[in-house]
């Protein structure tokens, strides 16, 4: 599996799955899908306007479509945060190699080299298949000279399991109660951070993870306690403490 690691306003690099060429593939048939019912509606409101006015609304109509078509990706990307509606619908997203958000610059390189990569207007061309395939980070060659890929955006976790996974006793007592400083983007952060460090056992991820954890809610790691330890106790906490005052 392609990953790809970004890092968070905490400074924390976060490993995101690399979407593969069965997404890509996906998110385009669902943007041309939507071309497809637009030009139709297009076709239709044109011949309408021909019969009823004259020639000139059938050719503004089939203006319109095109100019919707060749500016679509780029107009979506720049507004919609790195995605188009089909890429929405698959959660993936554009992302520069960096982890950073794409400036304007690499979401024009990616748009300019369209024709190269997919050739046939209402395709995906050889290139950018075989360019997908074969590169490290399945780029097409539009990514390549931008330096940008898509990853997969679907969280492994959803929000309301990030913290609530955890079958606590009634009578557990909370070790941080600061934890009530942290929200619930902190702590599906936390998790995050924990699942990562389950699947690469890269131990550099729970010392900065909690290193920030602690400065944000000014606790000391209690004797006996380490970083791992420290981080799933902050998630048992946050369930226990949040779940008590939903009550």
């Amino acid at each position: 599996m392609d990953t790809i690691k970004i890092s968070t306003a905490q400074n924390i690099d976060i490993e995101y799955e690399i979407a593969g060429l069965g997404e890509r593939i996906a998110a385009r048939c669902i943007d041309l899908a939507g071309f497809i019912v637009l030009y139709i509606l297009a076709s239709i409101i044109g011949l309408i306007a021909a019969f009823s006015l004259s020639s000139t609304g059938f050719y503004v109509a089939l203006i319109g479509f095109i100019v919707i078509f060749i500016f679509y990706d780029l107009i979506c990307e720049l507004y919609m945060n790195g995605q188009t509606f089909g890429k929405k619908a698959l959660k993936i997203k554009v992302i520069s190699l960096d982890g950073s958000q794409p400036t304007f610059g690499q979401y024009i390189f990616r748009w300019l080299f369209r024709m190269i990569d997919f050739g046939i207007p209402l395709g995906w061309g050889v290139v950018a298949l075989v360019s997908v395939v074969v590169t490290k980070n399945h780029q097409r060659v539009g990514d390549i000279l931008a330096k940008t890929t898509l990853i997969k955006t679907k969280p492994r976790t959803q929000i309301q399991n990030v913290a609530f996974n955890f079958a606590l006793p009634d009578e557990y007592q909370p070790v941080f109660k600061e934890v009530l400083h942290l929200n619930d983007r902190d702590i599906e952060l936390v998790h995050e951070v924990l699942t990562s460090y389950y699947q690469t056992r890269n131990p550099e991820l729970i010392y900065a993870m909690a290193a920030k954890t602690k400065e944000h809610i000014l606790v000391s790691i209690p004797a006996g306690m380490n970083e791992l330890q420290f981080l799933e106790t902050v998630l048992k906490d946050y369930n226990h403490l949040t779940s008590n005052m939903s009550v």
